[in-house]
């Protein structure tokens, strides 16, 4: 085998299409179908008094309008709880379509189903609700108090669940440490906004009873199990194909949104194909958001910034459901401590209804938070002590010689949270060098002494990857020496069908050009868990190199067999197995599927040679088919990891506040990451820059406001601002590659790892520029102002 692509910066094969607009979405299939709207609620929380749908039902070309009466069986229970939990002790997930109550605006209460999306939305407009309203309650501090609104008027509170883990003695440390501080942080509500919003197309069959639905998921197979459970289906009946997806970062990785259930399930009713796309204003009310929290953080440390214990509190902002369980506060307690060593550690946190759209992981998933913390409490015990900040991070960082390291606390996935590898010391003065740490302190100095506010920024992260339980991979060998692959999992720019290949490749010794690579169709592989956490090229990776693996073997037996040599004499080149120093002995790859499928028809030019195989081996009373052997060249295999892997990064930067417009303007951006072995770098680096463009709206843009009614202000682009490409500065980026021992490629997942110290970086160096603590994120121009009126610079 001489092919070796892993590791080489590959163009990405999905690029050709996707930017000369030859993608295929959700919403470029099937113009003809039938299309549904949907009503949502207009209050935050209400009992549904009656519905009239009569107006609707008048519309010319409406073919069908639904409320919560009309659903039956299955589709009439509460959504799935995604990931329960021991400790949920009131778990709550809403029904496809409002059931007597509402707890947000948003919330789904009918169906309509017209010809157009045009009469479907008239239809729409045309039903009459009547409403009782409750009271609403938004603040996550009101939320806990007693006698507080309740998100759930059947409810006796409004804790969802409240969890709590310690390592060590906090409180006896707390008690003897030399210094102890409190703080409290606040990371605000925020939301993603992909470029294509959710969509779904579904097209039932009767006569088969069988129902395809295309999906904007990350997610497909699990969709298709849902589905299948609710239609009380073989999962053979039902079909999942996630085709291009504009963007995911986590949001539709839900499963299922009511949107999800009520087309497909409205395509049986109407017995016709029945397609949804979501719009912009119906991503900001309907689809999840996350980041709310609030942090109350006592810490204890030595005269010299070592940190000797630390206790965090936390609410953890659920919104009206928790269809992910409390996924995303465990993350945020596990992920906390980050590189820094603590022998003594606690969290306690509550997971709190409010009556706001529900929270589900959004790319970082409870990391941005947690960094945002902990990197604060590390600038602020530095300026308390009168340290340098990043003498604080060394004195305290984990030592290469510690790995693996056990956190203390449990992972998502219930295990211990440990660590794998890492170099944080060497990752971190590689920054620092890279950086110029002197010169940019002098860069500092300068423009501050002409009157400029200038600061430095730090933030340094570890994040959890590669989670299972698993992935699956299927490779065959094609008659005309082409490979085809798929796996379960979907694809919303990750680059997957490039780096799949790359690994096939290099196995096979196959140019890359002769491989496809299929994503998220169930038709091609019905098992697989989804694109989320950081776990692709980890999980479903090491699921392809075994297919491939196991195809490899099965092609050099046969080979071996063809050619009369020994498997060891074998090379695999250039899309044929060759004799070992004899080269012009070999045989294709496509001839080797023809040689193991024997025909009796020779119905064209290379099935007359598949054809004599088997006279061939009639004539010498063999069996054509050896025993044991099956037809084609084909693997079939999965892997499911034991645990998860770390990788870790740390970033840097210069940011200057306007004294006039308090606009934020970033001088310089650095970052060093490390995510294991990388099998693209070019797809790395643009995992990693995409992330921080997403961590700058994170830091300074992306927040979501709502008002004491439960009302999003802000749910449009007119008011909900997100970065421009000329607000993204250039970075340098620099890779570690400390390689997993966990895993045969020794990789590390990297998609979300560029957004998760962004926020705590901008507010560190915000804070240096100013002069006063940052407690909370996302800022604004606004806010900075307030903050230089306030303050003195």
């Amino acid at each position: 085998m001489t092919t070796k692509l892993f590791g080489e910066r590959v163009e990405r094969r999905e690029d050709g299409r996707l930017l000369t607009g030859a993608g295929r979405f959700t919403d470029d299939l099937a113009h003809d179908a039938a299309q549904a709207a949907f009503v949502r609620s207009d209050f935050a929380h209400a009992r549904i008094c009656d519905i009239d749908v009569s107006g609707a039902l008048d519309v010319a070309g409406v073919l069908g309008v639904y409320t919560y009466d009309d659903l039956q069986g299955g589709f009439a229970e509460r959504l799935p709880l995604l990931i329960p939990h021991r400790d949920l002790k009131s778990p709550r997930t809403q029904y496809a379509l409002a059931r007597n109550e509402v707890c947000y605006a948003g919330e789904v209460v009918a169906m309509v189903v017209a010809r157009d999306r045009y009469i479907a939305e008239d239809a729409a407009q045309a039903i009459r609700i009547e409403y009782e309203p409750l009271p609403v309650v938004v603040d996550l501090e009101q939320a806990v108090a007693v006698g507080s609104p309740l998100t759930h008027s059947d409810a006796a509170d409004n804790v969802a669940a409240h969890v709590s883990e310690m390592k060590g003695d906090v409180d006896g440390v707390l008690g003897s440490a030399p210094h102890v501080f409190k703080w409290r942080f606040r990371p605000e509500r925020s939301a993603s906004m992909p470029m294509e919003g959710r969509a779904v197309f579904a097209r039932y069959d009767s006569g088969q009873d069988t129902i395809e639905v295309y999906d904007s998921t990350q997610a497909p197979t699990g969709i298709r199990a849902g589905l299948a459970e609710l239609f009380e289906l073989d999962w053979d009946r039902v079909h999942v194909i996630a085709p291009d997806v504009g963007g995911g970062f986590g949001v539709k990785v839900m499963q299922f949104y009511p949107e999800e259930v009520l087309v497909p399930w409205a395509s049986r009713q109407l017995g016709m194909p029945v397609k949804w796309t979501e719009d912009r204003r119906e991503h900001f009310i309907g689809s999840n958001q996350e980041r709310g929290q609030i942090h109350d953080v006592r810490v204890g440390v030595d005269a010299e910034g070592r940190i000797l214990t630390l206790d965090v509190r936390f609410l953890h902002d659920t919104g009206a459901y928790c269809p992910y369980g409390l996924i995303v506060p465990i993350i945020t307690a596990a992920q906390l401590p980050g590189p820094y060593r603590l022998a003594n550690y606690r969290y306690s946190f509550w997971s709190v209804f409010t009556n706001t759209v529900p929270v589900s992981p959004y790319r970082g998933a409870g990391r941005p938070q947690a960094v945002f913390v902990m990197e604060r409490v590390i600038e602020r015990v530095a300026h308390e002590l009168g340290l340098d900040s990043l003498e604080v991070r060394r004195r305290n960082f984990i030592q290469p010689d510690q790995f693996p390291y056990d956190v203390g606390v449990s992972w998502q996935d219930g295990g211990p949270t440990v660590y794998d590898s890492g170099d944080y010391p060497g990752g971190f003065q590689l920054l620092l060098d890279s950086l110029g740490l002197d010169g940019a302190r002098q860069q500092q100095a300068e423009a501050r002494a002409e009157g400029r506010l200038v600061g430095l920024g730090v933030g340094c992260y570890v994040e959890g990857t590669g989670i299972g339980p698993y992935e699956g991979a299927t490779i065959a060998i094609l008659p005309d020496g082409t490979v085809s692959a798929a796996t379960g999992l979907s694809t919303q720019g990750q680059g997957h069908e490039t780096i799949f290949a790359q690994i096939v490749a290099d196995e096979l010794g196959v140019p890359l050009e002769r491989i496809s690579v299929t994503t998220g169709d169930t038709r091609r592989i019905g098992f697989g868990v989804g694109t989320f956490a950081s776990r692709s090229a980890v999980v479903a990776g090491h699921a392809m190199l075994r297919a491939a693996r196991s195809l490899r073997e099965q092609t050099a037996k046969l080979a071996s067999t063809t050619l009369e040599v020994a498997v060891e004499d074998l090379v695999f080149e250039a899309g044929a197995v060759h004799v070992r120093g004899v080269p012009e002995k070999s045989v294709p790859l496509g001839r080797l599927t023809l040689v193991s499928n024997p025909l009796r028809y020779a119905y064209g030019r290379d099935a007359r040679f598949a054809a004599e195989l088997a006279q061939r081996a009639y004539a010498k009373a063999d069996r054509p088919l050896p025993e044991g052997s099956r037809p084609g060249l084909s693997a079939l295999e999965y892997y499911s990891p034991a645990a998860g892997v770390f990788g870790f990064g740390m970033h840097a930067a210069l940011v200057e506040v306007d004294r006039r417009t308090c606009n934020l303007k970033i001088l310089r951006y650095v970052i060093v990451h490390d995510c294991g072995r990388i099998i693209n770098p070019l797809i790395v680096d643009g995992q990693v820059l995409g992330g921080l463009a997403q961590g700058i709206g994170g830091a300074f843009y992306e927040r979501i406001h709502y008002s004491p009614e439960g009302q999003i202000q802000n749910a449009s682009f007119m008011d909900f601002l997100i970065p421009y490409a000329t607000e993204i500065p250039p970075v340098e980026l620099h890779h570690l590659e400390t390689p997993s021992p966990r895993n045969e490629l020794g990789v590390k997942g990297v998609g979300e790892a560029g957004t998760i110290p962004v926020p705590a970086v901008i507010a560190n160096g915000l804070s240096d520029a100013l002069g006063v603590p940052i407690d909370h994120v996302p800022l604004s121009p606004e806010e900075l102002f307030q903050i230089l009126h306030r303050e003195p610079a």
